[in-house]
């Protein structure tokens, strides 16, 4: 686990989960507005951290906790007579493709900046993602059984891939920073766009239209083998930062009888 990885990763994981057109329009249509990216960035932030560090790092009792609070959202996101395709929130197989993008971007982040794993330790490594599913209504016996089976349902899912122009200019203001601020949008709009597309597999960048080089990998790669030289020495509790606070912050809300998403 490392916070800063998940942090220059995150963006280019919701392209990901919303390559898929219903969580698309899920999360564009929600009428949950305290969720909404563009409109309460720091919110969803903290929303989405706080998932990640208690799935990922707490207890089972907490990971109940926090399913019943997500699913208090989620009963809210259902498509409408209007909306371009069907969606609910509730739907496990939705959830598992969102769980899956989640693994795969970890996946990547850990072999940036650790290493190839061994075999043991790379299926370890899976089975221990499970909850990123689980913690919502993905049933146990719905995560793949190994990573091998993970790679069949991956390339399948790969097939439903489907961007349209409304979730790409969706998208786009996202990775641009352009629902930000001008003065926080403009400086680091670009920067997050190079990063973002630098962690996507060449199925999304095509997707999304997105140009890239060889060149652009080598420097991509050199970037982040240079970070990751920064990052390995540190304490693990310094690489988890800001995943260990936004579990002590789930607690302390818990505690305290706060909305905790």
């Amino acid at each position: 686990m490392d916070g800063v990885a998940a942090l220059l990763a995150g963006p280019a994981n919701v392209v990901m989960q919303l390559s898929w057109p219903p969580v698309a329009y899920g999360v564009m249509e929600s009428k949950v507005e305290s969720g909404r990216l563009t409109e309460h960035p720091l919110e969803r932030f903290r929303s989405t951290f706080t998932y990640l560090a208690v799935a990922t790092m707490g207890r089972e009792s907490e990971r109940r906790d926090m399913r019943r609070a997500v699913d208090e959202a989620h009963a809210l996101v259902r498509s409408g007579p209007d909306s371009p395709v069907p969606y609910d929130a509730f739907d496990p197989e939705l959830q598992l493709w969102v769980a899956a993008c989640l693994y795969k971007g970890a996946e990547d982040v850990a072999h940036r900046f650790w290493g190839p794993m061994g075999d043991a330790e790379a299926e370890e490594f899976y089975r221990s993602a499970a909850p990123l599913g689980t913690t919502l209504q993905v049933r146990p016996e719905m995560w793949p059984a190994d990573r091998a089976a993970f790679a069949t349902y991956w390339a399948a899912g790969l097939e439903k891939v489907a961007i349209d122009p409304a979730v790409h200019r969706y998208l786009w203001d996202l990775i641009t920073l352009r629902f930000l601020p001008a003065p926080v949008g403009r400086p680091g709009g670009a920067l997050n766009l190079w990063l973002t597309t630098g962690f996507l597999a060449p199925e999304f960048r095509r997707a999304m239209k997105l140009p890239w080089s060889a060149i652009e990998q080598d420097r991509f790669d050199g970037a982040m083998a240079a970070l990751a030289l920064t990052r390995r020495p540190l304490p693990a509790r310094l690489r988890r930062f800001p995943l260990d606070w936004f579990l002590w912050d789930f607690r302390l809300r818990s505690w305290l009888g706060r909305r905790v998403v």
